[in-house]
């Protein structure tokens, strides 16, 4: 089935974008627990970063000093949700770099095995993989 688009255009990607209260730190927390490349910072103190992994890119903006947005996140819910492969794989490189795990590897009842980590800045992600119901 092919999908519409608007005025020709055609949806590539998406990159979330988070308010953190040090790029530099996050951006270095991602590269060496998460095995992320720091693609550059922005102006001098940084005030944004970009990491990227597998073609996956994550963006931060540092926030206002002394403050920090609320998430919008509901209770067990995850900042962001990346689908993956190699689930087990990824989890013990995150366990064995000190990464914050909080569940799984765990089979749920909607077909995905999935891994909840919490990052620096407690930010929850989710890392979900295919998991066919009745394995």
């Amino acid at each position: 089935m092919h999908s519409p688009t608007l005025a020709g255009g055609q949806l590539q990607g998406i990159v979330p974008q988070f308010t953190v209260p040090d790029v530099v730190r996050t951006a270095e927390y991602y590269r060496e627990v998460w095995g992320f490349r720091i693609v550059g910072y922005w102006k001098d103190p940084p005030v944004f970063a970009i990491v990227e992994r597998d073609g996956i890119e994550l963006f931060f903006n540092q926030a206002t000093p002394g403050t920090m947005p609320r998430t919008g996140r509901a209770p067990e819910g995850y900042d962001i949700y990346i689908r993956v492969t190699g689930l087990d794989s990824l989890a013990a490189g995150l366990a064995q770099r000190g990464a914050r795990i909080l569940e799984g590897p765990i089979a749920r009842e909607y077909g995905m095995r999935e891994l909840v980590v919490r990052d620096c800045n407690d930010l929850i992600i989710a890392l979900g993989e295919d998991w066919p119901t009745g394995r």
